[in-house]
């Protein structure tokens, strides 16, 4: 398949790309500085562009089967500040998509952003008060992204992971399809790529939203 990847410096974003490549797909890589991604592969094409800029990228859509969404801010739990990289990065990509009938899209949330019943008593405590307080203006605008992405025409999947590592892949974890995933607290950025890239032309998470831990 052609895979156009946003974010694909990020940290999933580059397990994504790397991943695709392994598997045999053909990756139009969107980075700011091609420079960070020292990677040379026959089926890789890396653009420089701004997902803020539609002007930047929109061509690359072209002949684009599937989008991968790796956008993420790098402020850190204590950095915190107001950002409109999920919502208006992702409505740009979803223009790009329209222009050129692109109908498959992945976008990376997190499942913060509402407090599930079915994670221990602790975490929920810290999701509510300690999380979403630190990142409020990241889940602000990662919630608009979200129903930007949901009232659009294309087929869509959220990705909701709790707390990301730098763990192995491991392609070994659950997954939970539009409900709250029991213990849900731990995955690594390469085991949410792997889903992602494994799960392509899966029909039963299009128009859903996926809670992934270990």
């Amino acid at each position: 398949m052609n895979i156009f990847i946003a974010g694909a410096n990020g940290g999933i974003g580059r397990h994504a790309l790397e991943q695709a490549l392994q598997a045999g797909h053909h990756v139009t890589a969107l980075v700011r500085n091609p420079a960070k991604l020292p990677l040379v592969h026959p089926n890789l094409h890396i653009v420089t562009g701004d997902i803020m800029r539609l002007e930047t990228f929109v061509p690359e859509m072209e002949n684009q089967d599937v989008v991968v969404s790796a956008l993420g801010v790098n402020s850190g739990m204590f950095n915190d500040k107001p950002t409109t990289l999920y919502s208006q990065g992702n409505a740009n990509l979803l223009m790009a998509m329209e222009q050129y009938h692109v109908k498959r899209i992945y976008c990376i949330s997190a499942s913060a952003l509402e407090i599930s019943p079915v994670i221990p008593w602790y975490a929920r405590f810290a999701a509510k008060y300690i999380v979403q307080k630190l990142l409020k203006y990241m889940y602000a605008d990662q919630r608009i992204m979200e129903s930007t992405v949901k009232k659009s025409n294309v087929e869509w999947t959220i990705m909701r992971p709790p707390q990301l590592t730098d763990g192995p892949l491991t392609g070994n974890y659950r997954v939970a399809i539009n409900r709250f995933l029991k213990n849900c607290l731990k995955i690594s950025r390469a085991d949410v790529a792997h889903f992602m890239i494994d799960n392509l032309t899966n029909e039963e998470i299009k128009q859903a939203t996926v809670e992934i831990a270990y």
